[in-house]
């Protein structure tokens, strides 16, 4: 089971450009795109067998710019190939259901953002079934480089700034000369704005003081008396209403060799007060 738990699958969630201002003038709406992710990941393992309803592990990240700076957010999620079911103790899983991941996301998403903004969505909502009659975009192909290069490459996403100096071709303080790889065809493109413009561009993405980036999902449970998903049955800080401590404690230390109720710092051992 390890080996497959460290043999994640990097995924991107992204959504439709005719989304992406409500998220911008209404932060909240990220949490919605983090619940959304999940959904849809673990109802497209639940439905591989819904005796076993199996539960992957994975970690999503919020990016919420692209390569030319603009607003866009989008998730990337490393998802483990493999789940644990309510008999089974983990079964792995090489083959992710495009098609319906797609589907899933667009319509669970539209249904948190339609509860969440109100009847005044129900018009953009059916005009986003009609438009993109095939789902939101989902990349899940399989990784082509080693699982610790993929987790090093999501891991900079958590505290990567917008751009890199080194991506900086010119500023005359008028404006600013930057440079990417355009995402469709990795054609480099340079790109001259005004300074105005460039600063626009960059303090949109700062975050607010109550968002976070990234949340982490987790795949064990209890396979005896696995309990139906609701809103806060998978993040890891709700982990105790899932799985006894001390199994979670001796699965962390077993995978990655270290205790994770040890505090880094002092070197005391953390009490867990919840459960």
């Amino acid at each position: 089971m390890q080996a497959y738990f460290l043999r994640p699958r990097h995924c991107v969630f992204t959504i439709p450009e005719e989304l992406r201002s409500f998220f911008l003038n209404d932060r909240s709406l990220l949490g919605e795109l983090f619940y959304s992710v999940r959904d849809a990941i673990l109802y497209m393992f639940s439905k591989m067998n819904k005796i076993e309803n199996f539960t992957p592990g994975f970690v999503c990240v919020l990016h919420s710019f692209g390569r030319d700076l603009k607003w866009n957010p989008h998730i990337h999620a490393l998802i483990s190939e493999g789940g644990a079911g309510n008999i089974t103790p983990w079964r792995i899983v090489k083959h992710f259901d495009y098609t319906f991941l797609r589907n899933s996301f667009r319509k669970v998403l539209l249904n948190r953002m339609s509860k969440h903004i109100g009847p005044s969505f129900k018009k953009v909502k059916n005009e986003m079934y009609t438009k993109h009659s095939n789902g939101f975009y989902v990349r899940v192909k399989p990784n082509s480089c080693t699982p610790d290069k993929t987790i090093k490459y999501i891991t900079r996403y958590i505290c990567r700034p917008v751009i890199a100096a080194s991506r900086i071709d010119k500023y005359d303080g008028y404006s600013v000369t930057f440079h990417y790889s355009r995402h469709e065809d990795d054609a480099l493109v340079t790109e001259t704005v005004p300074l105005l413009v460039f600063i626009k561009r960059l303090i949109v993405h700062i975050p607010e003081n109550i968002s976070k980036s990234f949340d982490t999902m987790e795949f064990m449970q209890n396979i005896t008396s696995k309990k139906k998903i609701s809103e806060n049955a998978f993040p890891v800080r709700n982990v105790g209403s899932y799985v006894p401590y001390l199994i979670w404690k001796q699965s962390i230390l077993l995978t990655f060799g270290y205790d994770p109720l040890r505090c880094p710092k002092c070197g005391t051992s953390m009490l867990v007060l919840e459960v």
